[in-house]
């Protein structure tokens, strides 16, 4: 007795005399960038990654000052700075106006998904002729577990300033001859793995330039160390949380001022100025200068030997353990909350070489719950 065919299969042969083929649902599902470097095969595939800047040569990925609309980099961490770990994206004229960078700057961080085929773009890993582009509105939580900070639910004020305290003195010290390395990778430029960004100036400056003639660059303390007479000795004098790189001249010319507003233009730092009794650095950064001092007032806390580092609302604190101005530093933190550059940094030495991290780069509404 002859059977009829059940009818999807029916469907299916019907679809496949015509010329239809059946795409099994698995097809679309997106894959991570590093397979996708790693199937360089010309096939299509969905890539699902986070917008970490625009390629512009085999080896240089900019982040900022986007030449125009026509190509993205992916990765699978939003703060990846290492282009071998990156899928160089052709954008096509149709997603132009929608995901290039030029025109849509805040797609840095975001995670995406593009469809398009695997293959050599700029002589680099790369995904071509692509074909859909979604997403846009997911930025990567990072390294940054819930368990890290736990211990601090409900907490406020004084008790939430002691369970950080207790959480992020848990440290790896560094050596101060350590840190030149460490500042090195922490601060690299992500348009050019050869230079640092110096915090201050931002220029971006040749990685072997560090010393201590008047151009080159040095390891500025943010926290002044004679705001606690703690000079480079291991524990506050070599925490990179708030070492940074900056010119020397540019480090002479703030010394161990407190942080204001208002002063005379600063040589060589654009966007800095400076009194008798306060610097302020490029407003780019003041947010950045602001976390960092937050984060020292509450790592050092008298119990290890050194200073407790307190912030007060003066100026010209001179080497008492105190640094100023609490509310400019609060302004300027709210001014300039935390970008993907501060995030990424945070994560390499919490990763890296302290495994520590700045509460205040994680959570910035702890600033007026600790210091209302």
């Amino acid at each position: 007795m002859l059977r009829c065919p059940r009818p999807a299969l029916l469907v299916t042969v019907v679809l496949a005399l015509l010329g239809f083929g059946i795409t099994p649902s698995s097809a679309a599902t997106p894959i991570a960038v590093s397979t996708a470097i790693g199937r360089q095969d010309g096939s299509t595939a969905t890539v699902e990654g986070y917008v970490v800047g625009q390629p512009t040569a085999t080896n240089t990925v900019v982040r900022s000052n986007f030449p125009n609309d026509y190509a993205l980099a992916l990765a699978d961490s939003a703060s990846q700075t290492g282009t071998s770990s990156m899928l160089y994206v052709q954008i096509t004229s149709a997603f132009r106006s929608s995901y290039g960078l030029q025109s849509n700057p805040g797609l840095l961080g975001k995670k995406i998904t593009v469809t398009g085929a695997l293959g050599a773009y700029f002589s680099h890993a790369g995904l071509k002729n692509t074909t859909a582009f979604s997403g846009g509105g997911t930025t990567d939580p990072g390294p940054d577990p819930g368990d890290y900070y736990a211990g601090t639910e409900g907490k406020t004020g004084a008790a939430l300033k002691a369970a950080l305290h207790s959480i992020i003195a848990d440290q790896t010290k560094l050596s101060y001859d350590q840190v030149w390395n460490a500042l090195k990778d922490t601060d690299q430029d992500p348009a050019n793995p050869n230079n640092v960004i110096l915090l201050y100036s931002g220029r971006s400056q040749s990685k072997s330039t560090n010393g201590g003639d008047p151009n080159d660059w040095n390891r500025e303390h943010v926290w002044a160390k004679s705001h606690g007479d703690f000079g480079t000795a291991t524990g506050p004098g070599t925490d990179i949380h708030h070492l940074r790189p900056e010119d020397v001249s540019v480090n002479a010319a703030r010394g161990n001022l407190d942080f204001d507003n208002g002063g005379s233009a600063v040589a060589e730092c654009s966007g800095c100025t400076a009194d008798g009794d306060s610097f302020a650095p490029r407003a780019a950064v003041r947010g950045d200068v602001a976390r960092m001092i937050f984060y020292m007032a509450v790592r050092y806390e008298g119990t290890d030997g050194f200073a407790d580092l307190e912030l007060n609302n003066d100026v010209g604190n001179g080497s008492a353990p105190y640094m100023g101005r609490l509310a400019v530093l609060k302004a300027w933190s709210a001014a300039d909350p935390p970008d993907i550059v501060e995030k990424r940094r945070n994560d390499i030495i919490h990763t890296t070489y302290q495994h520590n991290r700045n509460p205040f780069i994680d959570h910035p509404e702890w600033i007026s719950s600790i210091w209302p």
